[in-house]
Protein backbone atom coordinates (compact mmCIF):
# COMPACT_ATOMS: atom_id res chain seq x y z
CA UNK A 1 0.00 0.00 0.00
CA UNK A 2 2.94 2.46 1.20
CA UNK A 3 4.86 2.16 -2.25
CA UNK A 4 1.32 2.45 -3.91
CA UNK A 5 0.73 5.64 -2.13
CA UNK A 6 4.30 6.79 -3.20
CA UNK A 7 3.43 6.11 -7.04
CA UNK A 8 0.54 7.78 -7.24
CA UNK A 9 2.00 10.74 -4.96
CA UNK A 10 4.71 10.71 -7.77
CA UNK A 11 2.66 11.15 -10.75
CA UNK A 12 0.50 13.26 -9.56
CA UNK A 13 3.13 15.67 -8.86
CA UNK A 14 4.25 15.07 -12.21
CA UNK A 15 1.15 15.92 -14.04
CA UNK A 16 0.75 19.01 -11.55
CA UNK A 17 4.39 20.20 -12.92
CA UNK A 18 3.05 19.76 -16.48
CA UNK A 19 -0.16 21.97 -15.71
CA UNK A 20 1.80 24.69 -13.72
CA UNK A 21 4.51 25.01 -16.62
CA UNK A 22 2.31 24.63 -19.60
CA UNK A 23 0.36 27.45 -18.07
CA UNK A 24 3.44 29.60 -17.40
CA UNK A 25 4.60 29.27 -20.84
CA UNK A 26 1.57 30.08 -23.06
CA UNK A 27 1.26 33.18 -20.73
CA UNK A 28 4.65 34.09 -21.30
CA UNK A 29 5.12 36.96 -24.46
CA UNK A 30 6.34 35.00 -27.02
CA UNK A 31 6.18 31.79 -25.08
CA UNK A 32 4.64 28.46 -26.42
CA UNK A 33 1.73 27.78 -28.54
CA UNK A 34 -1.57 26.77 -26.82
CA UNK A 35 -2.24 24.05 -30.02
CA UNK A 36 0.73 22.62 -29.20
CA UNK A 37 1.41 23.35 -25.61
CA UNK A 38 -1.82 21.30 -24.46
CA UNK A 39 -2.65 20.65 -20.21
CA UNK A 40 -3.34 17.65 -18.77
CA UNK A 41 -7.00 17.88 -19.10
CA UNK A 42 -7.10 18.37 -23.06
CA UNK A 43 -5.51 14.62 -23.18
CA UNK A 44 -7.70 13.39 -20.63
CA UNK A 45 -10.76 14.36 -22.79
CA UNK A 46 -9.25 13.22 -25.87
CA UNK A 47 -8.65 9.95 -24.53
CA UNK A 48 -12.17 9.78 -23.21
CA UNK A 49 -13.67 11.10 -26.20
CA UNK A 50 -11.68 8.61 -28.39
CA UNK A 51 -13.15 5.89 -25.71
CA UNK A 52 -16.37 6.61 -26.49
CA UNK A 53 -16.64 6.53 -30.01
CA UNK A 54 -14.91 3.58 -30.21
CA UNK A 55 -11.59 4.79 -31.69
CA UNK A 56 -8.71 4.01 -29.66
CA UNK A 57 -10.30 0.31 -28.56
CA UNK A 58 -10.38 -0.47 -32.09
CA UNK A 59 -7.02 0.79 -32.69
CA UNK A 60 -5.76 -0.98 -29.44
CA UNK A 61 -7.42 -4.29 -31.01
CA UNK A 62 -5.70 -3.94 -34.24
CA UNK A 63 -2.29 -3.43 -32.70
CA UNK A 64 -2.32 -5.86 -30.30
CA UNK A 65 -3.11 -8.75 -32.74
CA UNK A 66 -0.44 -7.86 -35.40
CA UNK A 67 1.77 -7.60 -32.14
CA UNK A 68 0.87 -10.99 -31.34
CA UNK A 69 1.22 -12.70 -34.36
CA UNK A 70 4.82 -11.65 -35.34
CA UNK A 71 5.58 -12.08 -31.57
CA UNK A 72 4.65 -15.34 -31.58
CA UNK A 73 6.39 -16.34 -34.63
CA UNK A 74 9.86 -14.93 -33.39
CA UNK A 75 9.44 -16.86 -30.47
CA UNK A 76 8.54 -20.18 -32.88
CA UNK A 77 11.48 -19.07 -34.74
CA UNK A 78 14.37 -17.91 -32.48
CA UNK A 79 13.72 -20.20 -29.74
CA UNK A 80 15.08 -23.14 -31.15
CA UNK A 81 17.86 -21.14 -33.01
CA UNK A 82 18.27 -20.32 -29.54
CA UNK A 83 19.17 -23.82 -28.69
CA UNK A 84 20.85 -24.95 -31.40
CA UNK A 85 23.41 -21.80 -31.25
CA UNK A 86 24.23 -22.62 -27.48
CA UNK A 87 24.41 -26.53 -28.64
CA UNK A 88 27.05 -26.29 -31.24
CA UNK A 89 29.94 -24.59 -31.86
CA UNK A 90 29.08 -24.24 -35.81
CA UNK A 91 26.24 -22.55 -35.22
CA UNK A 92 27.37 -20.44 -32.66
CA UNK A 93 29.70 -18.70 -35.03
CA UNK A 94 27.42 -18.45 -37.79
CA UNK A 95 24.11 -17.67 -36.22
CA UNK A 96 24.80 -16.59 -33.12
CA UNK A 97 27.15 -13.85 -34.77
CA UNK A 98 24.07 -13.13 -37.66
CA UNK A 99 21.40 -12.54 -34.32
CA UNK A 100 24.09 -10.44 -32.29
CA UNK A 101 24.57 -7.96 -35.51
CA UNK A 102 21.20 -7.75 -36.55
CA UNK A 103 19.96 -7.38 -32.90
CA UNK A 104 21.91 -4.26 -32.69
CA UNK A 105 19.89 -2.82 -36.15
CA UNK A 106 17.61 -0.57 -35.32
CA UNK A 107 13.91 -1.61 -35.67
CA UNK A 108 12.82 0.91 -38.05
CA UNK A 109 16.01 -0.13 -40.60
CA UNK A 110 13.59 -2.70 -41.72
CA UNK A 111 10.59 -1.37 -42.72
CA UNK A 112 11.98 -0.34 -45.60
CA UNK A 113 12.81 -3.31 -46.70
CA UNK A 114 9.41 -4.66 -45.83
CA UNK A 115 7.85 -1.99 -47.65
CA UNK A 116 9.66 -3.17 -50.95
CA UNK A 117 9.39 -7.24 -50.26
CA UNK A 118 5.62 -6.49 -48.86
CA UNK A 119 4.11 -3.72 -50.17
CA UNK A 120 1.18 -1.63 -48.19
CA UNK A 121 0.21 -4.84 -46.58
CA UNK A 122 -0.47 -6.53 -42.96
CA UNK A 123 3.02 -8.74 -44.13
CA UNK A 124 5.03 -5.54 -44.48
CA UNK A 125 3.74 -5.45 -40.82
CA UNK A 126 4.66 -9.06 -39.07
CA UNK A 127 7.82 -8.81 -41.35
CA UNK A 128 8.98 -5.67 -39.18
CA UNK A 129 8.16 -7.26 -35.53
CA UNK A 130 9.12 -10.50 -36.14
CA UNK A 131 12.82 -9.22 -36.94
CA UNK A 132 12.57 -7.14 -34.44
CA UNK A 133 12.08 -9.48 -31.60
CA UNK A 134 13.54 -12.60 -33.15
CA UNK A 135 17.20 -12.21 -32.69
CA UNK A 136 16.72 -10.76 -28.95
CA UNK A 137 14.99 -13.99 -28.75
CA UNK A 138 18.03 -16.26 -29.89
CA UNK A 139 20.50 -14.11 -28.09
CA UNK A 140 18.81 -14.93 -25.03
CA UNK A 141 18.06 -18.22 -24.97
CA UNK A 142 21.31 -19.26 -25.98
CA UNK A 143 22.77 -17.12 -23.12
CA UNK A 144 20.31 -18.64 -20.73
CA UNK A 145 21.56 -22.76 -22.00
CA UNK A 146 25.25 -21.03 -21.09
CA UNK A 147 24.37 -19.79 -18.06
CA UNK A 148 22.94 -23.07 -16.20
CA UNK A 149 25.86 -24.70 -13.87
CA UNK A 150 26.99 -26.91 -15.29
CA UNK A 151 26.94 -29.25 -12.39
CA UNK A 152 23.16 -29.96 -13.55
CA UNK A 153 23.89 -31.82 -16.62
CA UNK A 154 26.55 -33.93 -14.80
CA UNK A 155 24.22 -34.45 -12.05
CA UNK A 156 21.97 -35.95 -14.77
CA UNK A 157 23.89 -38.10 -16.14
CA UNK A 158 25.10 -39.80 -13.30
CA UNK A 159 21.29 -40.67 -12.66
CA UNK A 160 21.17 -42.50 -16.38
CA UNK A 161 20.03 -39.34 -18.15
CA UNK A 162 20.60 -39.05 -21.93
CA UNK A 163 21.86 -36.48 -24.17
CA UNK A 164 17.98 -35.57 -25.35
CA UNK A 165 16.76 -36.37 -22.04
CA UNK A 166 19.01 -34.13 -20.38
CA UNK A 167 18.07 -31.17 -22.95
CA UNK A 168 14.49 -31.31 -22.38
CA UNK A 169 14.34 -32.32 -18.73
CA UNK A 170 17.34 -30.33 -17.19
CA UNK A 171 18.98 -27.51 -19.53
CA UNK A 172 16.00 -26.59 -21.29
CA UNK A 173 13.94 -26.19 -17.62
CA UNK A 174 16.27 -24.89 -16.06
CA UNK A 175 17.36 -21.86 -18.53
CA UNK A 176 13.52 -20.99 -18.48
CA UNK A 177 14.15 -17.90 -16.15
CA UNK A 178 16.68 -16.40 -18.68
CA UNK A 179 14.89 -17.01 -21.33
CA UNK A 180 11.79 -15.71 -20.08
CA UNK A 181 13.72 -12.29 -19.70
CA UNK A 182 14.86 -12.45 -23.01
CA UNK A 183 10.71 -13.00 -23.98
CA UNK A 184 10.33 -9.86 -22.33
CA UNK A 185 13.08 -8.29 -24.15
CA UNK A 186 11.97 -9.35 -27.47
CA UNK A 187 8.42 -8.26 -26.46
CA UNK A 188 9.63 -4.81 -26.58
CA UNK A 189 11.75 -4.92 -29.39
CA UNK A 190 8.52 -5.82 -31.11
CA UNK A 191 6.23 -3.49 -29.48
CA UNK A 192 8.53 -0.92 -30.72
CA UNK A 193 9.22 -2.45 -34.47
CA UNK A 194 5.26 -2.37 -34.55
CA UNK A 195 4.94 1.84 -33.69
CA UNK A 196 7.67 2.36 -36.31
CA UNK A 197 6.14 0.16 -38.88
CA UNK A 198 2.63 1.68 -37.96
CA UNK A 199 3.86 5.53 -38.61
CA UNK A 200 6.21 4.33 -41.92
CA UNK A 201 3.23 1.73 -43.23
CA UNK A 202 -0.08 3.42 -44.31
CA UNK A 203 -2.16 0.19 -44.78
CA UNK A 204 -6.20 -0.24 -45.20
CA UNK A 205 -7.17 -3.25 -43.56
CA UNK A 206 -6.81 -1.36 -39.82
CA UNK A 207 -5.85 1.39 -38.19
CA UNK A 208 -3.38 1.20 -35.37
CA UNK A 209 -2.52 2.72 -32.07
CA UNK A 210 0.65 4.04 -34.42
CA UNK A 211 -1.66 5.32 -37.49
CA UNK A 212 -3.36 7.43 -34.66
CA UNK A 213 -0.15 8.93 -33.36
CA UNK A 214 0.99 10.18 -36.90
CA UNK A 215 -2.92 11.32 -37.59
CA UNK A 216 -2.40 13.27 -34.34
CA UNK A 217 1.07 14.71 -36.04
CA UNK A 218 -0.48 15.61 -39.50
CA UNK A 219 -2.99 17.30 -37.60
CA UNK A 220 -0.84 19.31 -34.88
CA UNK A 221 -3.21 17.61 -32.40
CA UNK A 222 -0.96 17.17 -29.56
CA UNK A 223 -3.41 15.81 -27.35
CA UNK A 224 -4.02 13.54 -29.88
CA UNK A 225 -0.41 12.35 -29.67
CA UNK A 226 0.59 12.45 -26.03
CA UNK A 227 -3.19 10.59 -25.40
CA UNK A 228 -2.21 7.92 -27.68
CA UNK A 229 1.55 7.73 -26.30
CA UNK A 230 0.02 7.60 -23.03
CA UNK A 231 -1.99 4.34 -24.38
CA UNK A 232 1.13 2.48 -25.59
CA UNK A 233 2.41 3.29 -22.28
CA UNK A 234 0.33 1.54 -19.98
CA UNK A 235 -0.20 -1.55 -22.33
CA UNK A 236 3.74 -1.90 -21.93
CA UNK A 237 3.24 -1.60 -18.23
CA UNK A 238 0.45 -4.08 -18.37
CA UNK A 239 2.18 -6.65 -20.38
CA UNK A 240 5.13 -6.62 -18.13
CA UNK A 241 3.06 -6.18 -14.59
CA UNK A 242 1.05 -9.59 -15.73
CA UNK A 243 2.46 -11.56 -18.40
CA UNK A 244 6.34 -11.41 -17.59
CA UNK A 245 7.02 -10.64 -14.39
CA UNK A 246 4.77 -12.76 -11.99
CA UNK A 247 6.70 -16.07 -14.33
CA UNK A 248 10.27 -14.35 -14.15
CA UNK A 249 10.14 -14.25 -10.45
CA UNK A 250 8.70 -17.93 -9.87
CA UNK A 251 10.95 -19.07 -12.30
CA UNK A 252 13.95 -17.60 -10.61
CA UNK A 253 12.97 -18.49 -6.99
CA UNK A 254 12.24 -22.06 -8.79
CA UNK A 255 15.88 -22.82 -9.74
CA UNK A 256 17.57 -20.64 -6.74
CA UNK A 257 18.97 -17.76 -9.77
CA UNK A 258 19.24 -14.69 -7.08
CA UNK A 259 15.84 -12.64 -7.97
CA UNK A 260 13.05 -12.76 -5.80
Amino acid sequence: MRRFIVSALFFAALIFAWHEIVTIKVAQKGGWSPVLAVQPKDVGIYLWGALKDGTLWHASVVTMRRLLIGYVIGIVVGLPLGLLTARWKFCEDTIGVLALGLQTLPSVCWVPIALLGFGQTEGAMLFVVVMGSLWSIVIATDNGVRNVPPIYARAARTMGSKRLHTWLKVILPASLPFIVSGMKQGWAFAWRSLMAAEIYVAILTGVGLGQLLQYGRDLNAMDQVIGVMFVIVVIGLLADKILFSPWEKFLHRRWGTGRS
